[in-house]
């Protein structure tokens, strides 16, 4: 039978392998503040985080649609989430940022703003951080939330990307506002 001892090597080389495994369980996300709320998206689903400069007014789009900039000769439409989960148009300050995300609509990517009042940081949350969403009192839709993250003693709303900034439902919406 193998002991295992403090000098054994077997043994440092099983803890290695074991903090490795919990460093690929962490995963990352970008925490940003949104009407005075915490929230935070995957950190694989950022591209890029720009200062606000202003954005180009489009006549004719919904109020979620703060407008487009041109991000190195692509125009990129810029979504308010002050406008999307409150109505409450985010007022620009020197800290507003413009979160670049990649998002897929069925097989096309598309690259979208996203408008926040300040970046915050990235943070590390293990899997076994992340309660489900709450059914209720949350500020935004439950639909939009991947989950609660646990972070030291409060928590930051994990935010889906995809539902957030679903292609088809801001279409929709800029279809009824046409129609209107």
């Amino acid at each position: 039978m193998y002991q295992l001892t403090k000098g054994n090597t077997r043994s440092t080389a099983m803890q290695a392998v074991a903090a490795a495994a919990a460093v690929v369980e962490m995963q990352q996300y970008l925490s940003f503040i949104v009407g005075g709320e915490t929230y935070a998206l995957g950190i694989l689903d950022v591209k890029e985080i720009i200062e606000y400069a202003g954005v180009t007014r489009v006549p004719m789009m919904p109020a979620t649609i703060r407008g487009i900039i041109n991000l190195r000769g692509k125009v990129v439409p810029v979504i308010d989430l002050g406008v999307r989960f409150s109505g409450v148009p985010t007022e620009p300050s020197r800290r507003t940022c413009i979160v670049i995300v990649d998002v897929e609509s069925g097989d096309t990517r598309h690259d979208m703003g996203v408008l926040v009042e300040a970046v915050n940081e990235v943070l590390d949350i293990s899997p076994e951080n992340v309660e489900p969403a709450p059914a209720f009192g949350a500020a935004v839709r439950a639909d939009f939330i991947r989950g609660m993250g646990r972070v030291d003693d409060r928590f930051v709303i994990l935010l889906d990307v995809r539902r957030v900034l679903s292609v088809e439902e801001l279409a929709q919406v800029q279809t009824l506002a046409a129609s209107a």
